[in-house]
């Protein structure tokens, strides 16, 4: 059995940020990925980010990713990679698939970001090949340079729905429109005002009824829906397209976390169930910490600051130091890019609302 002082499950960005933030303060870092190569969903983002120069602003997701690898490369952060991390059991012992064998880790601490899933949603004919996620379309056109479709439908004007819509234009797809079932888009406007000049049209308070194609996907009806969401059929209408790309939301992806114990509550704005944990990042069981979407989905810079936040509480436990300026800092930051749309800050963080309960149930 192997023995480290602390244990990353998830490569991505909080899990890089977490990282660099331990080793730093002189701990012995492991990060567990089952990707071929870290950093997540950042090398999948072509596009420049927003907020402040400390969140990274006007720096591309794949750009950000090369950085953090390397520094991660530098403090010398043991990585590994294609590897599965298969259950988290008593003394903090993770279960590991590394190269076809199973391996057991103990870890003093175990930081958990493995960030999140996409969400599905069925209609007839959605098994069919040419339905896909919108995430997995992403990971197609800017990894693998392949393009999934020629004649794109989005379903959901979320940030992703709009940000890849946009991306599989810059590839040479045909985007013949986004389908809202709600009455305005859900994602910021600077991205839709980036389809809208491409004309691709936006189908608010629309929902798709069906897939059409024996084989594989040919077209789509969608129609209009009325303010109760159900559908006025006899509206509906044909669009012929090879590719419908699926783009609801996500799911936390906390499967871990739950063996491991931890207490949950449920938040529908963050996606569903999250682990309650403390100002540190740390849930109800002690010396698991939790970081990024896996904790509440929100954007890559606020899972890049959870990670550092994290990362430093750990150190903090293991080396018997405080360091609350730096943890401040971070939680000042994380508070900055949480402000609303016109600079007010929002009656809860989420950082608020899964602590409501945290201090209570440490006591029963």
């Amino acid at each position: 059995m192997e023995e480290k002082d602390l244990v990353i499950i998830g490569g991505g960005p909080a899990g890089l940020c977490a990282a660099i933030s331990a080793r730093k303060k002189g701990i012995d870092v492991l990060i567990i990925d089952e990707n071929l190569r870290p950093g997540g969903q950042l090398f999948k983002q072509i596009h420049r980010f927003f907020g402040s120069k400390e969140h990274m602003a006007g720096v591309r997701g794949f750009v950000i990713g090369e950085k953090l690898l390397k520094e991660v490369k530098e403090l010398g952060v043991e990585v590994w990679l294609n590897s599965i991390a298969y259950g988290i059991f008593k003394d903090k012992v993770i279960g590991v698939i590394k190269d076809g064998k199973n391996i057991l880790v103990k870890a003093k601490s175990i930081i958990i970001s493995t960030g999140a899933t996409e969400n599905p949603l069925s209609f007839p004919n959605w098994t069919l090949p040419g339905v896909m996620g919108a995430g997995a379309c992403q990971t197609m056109i800017n990894i693998h340079r392949v393009l999934p479709g020629k004649k794109v439908l989005m379903i959901g004007s979320g940030n992703v729905g709009l940000i890849v819509s946009y991306q599989l234009l810059q590839a040479g797809a045909e985007v013949v429109g986004v389908v809202e079932i709600m009455p305005k888009i859900g994602g910021y406007l600077v991205h839709a005002a980036k389809i809208k000049r491409f004309g691709v049209p936006i189908y608010l308070s629309t929902t798709i009824l069906e897939g059409v194609g024996k084989e594989e996907i040919e077209g789509a009806i969608i129609c209009p829906v009325d303010e109760n969401f159900k559908p006025i059929i006899k509206k509906k209408k044909y669009i012929e397209v090879d590719l419908i790309c699926i783009a609801v939301g996500l799911t936390p992806l906390n499967e871990l976390l739950y063996q491991a114990g931890c207490l949950f509550t449920y938040k529908g704005y963050l996606g569903g169930m999250v682990a309650l944990h403390n100002e540190n990042m740390e849930t109800t069981v002690e010396n698991i910490f939790v970081a990024g979407d896996c904790s509440g989905i929100e954007e890559a810079s606020t899972a890049m600051e959870e990670g550092k936040l994290a990362g430093i509480s750990v150190a903090e436990k293991i080396r018997g130091k405080k360091w609350e300026d730096e943890k401040d800092q971070i939680r000042k930051r994380l508070d900055d890019f949480r402000i609303g749309t016109f600079g007010e800050k929002r009656k809860l963080s989420k950082e608020e609302i899964v602590r409501e309960y945290y201090e209570r149930v440490k006591t029963w």
